[in-house]
């Protein structure tokens, strides 16, 4: 059942990201336009994802805000080559295409390589639970 959740969230973070890359494309198409969509994007599917995670994964209790804190920079640090992953197919698929929608399909790909990625360094290094440790 947690595979089926976390796809699910996967997919709605996924859709959350390129939702915002469309509407920044819609506001600013000028040079380093893609550069822009995509960090707004990242940004929108992260926050989107981590409450997702936290709460119906992970099943993680925040202590108080700055626990909250700390496991959202954790789990954006883990993040951090899953988006190298995420950006470099999204960039590779804009360049090497004509078509404009290529970038979305090179998005969703680097995105899904990178969730199952990211699931095991956010169960191993994020959300780890106390029984786990001993």
């Amino acid at each position: 059942m947690t595979a089926i959740k976390y796809i699910i969230f996967a997919v709605i973070s996924t859709l959350f990201n390129l939702l915002f890359q469309y509407f920044s494309f819609g506001i600013y198409n000028g040079w380093g336009s893609l550069y822009v969509a995509m960090f707004l994007g990242t940004l929108a599917g992260l926050i989107v994802k981590y409450v997702l995670d936290k709460k119906f994964i992970f099943y993680h209790e925040v202590k108080n805000k700055k626990d909250d804190a700390k496991k959202f920079a954790l789990y954006s640090l883990m993040g951090v080559f899953t988006t190298i992953i995420f950006w470099g197919m999204e960039i590779a698929f804009d360049h090497l295409s004509q078509d404009p929608n290529a970038k979305y399909l090179g998005a969703i790909i680097g995105l899904s390589i990178g969730y199952v990625i990211k699931y095991f360094l956010d169960k191993k290094f994020v959300f780890i639970h106390k029984e786990e440790i001993a």
